[in-house]
């Protein structure tokens, strides 16, 4: 890798919430640059949210979050020309990266609904520890278990 690494930038809350969390998670949405678009989709499952369980919708996003958002995950590592899976424990910054990304990722997949209502029901699905996004995590930890064995090889690897 040449030259230093760029500095990481700090994000500002976002409009109705003042949450750093709900700024990512809306640009995590946004496609093509607008943003007024993913704002709506985030803040109409908010909506929905509040609605359906009569809380902050924030707690109800985090809470979210902290079921789908993996502890563990494996990387391919090659040792000896041959290639294993090796468990490695995932660090905050990006648990929160692949929680949200599971998160869109499974609402999307859903059909038939508009997107603010697949992601409701995607966040309060996973809050009650079901849902795509949480079997998405059960998957990638039953990985890591299966690769139990080949954890000595972490502390070489980067």
């Amino acid at each position: 890798m040449r030259g230093k690494q760029a500095p990481k930038r700090k994000i500002e809350g976002d409009a109705k919430y003042n949450d750093a969390d709900v700024a990512k998670f809306i640009n995590y949405i946004m496609r093509r640059g607008k943003k007024s678009v993913a704002e709506n989709v985030v803040y109409g499952a908010f909506d929905i949210i509040k609605e359906e369980t009569k809380q902050d919708p924030r707690h109800v996003f985090h809470k979210a979050l902290k079921k789908i958002s993996p502890l563990l995950e494996v990387r391919g590592k090659r040792v000896g020309g041959a290639n294993y899976q090796v468990p490695f424990q995932v660090r905050g910054e990006r648990r929160f990266t692949l929680g949200c990304r599971w998160l869109i990722e499974a609402s999307k997949n859903r059909k038939g609904k508009p997107m603010y209502e697949k992601l409701a029901a995607e966040i309060l699905e996973a809050v009650n520890g079901e849902g795509a996004a949480v079997k998405k995590r059960e998957d990638v930890h039953r990985m890591s278990d299966a690769n139990k064995a080949f954890a000595h090889f972490a502390r070489f690897a980067r």
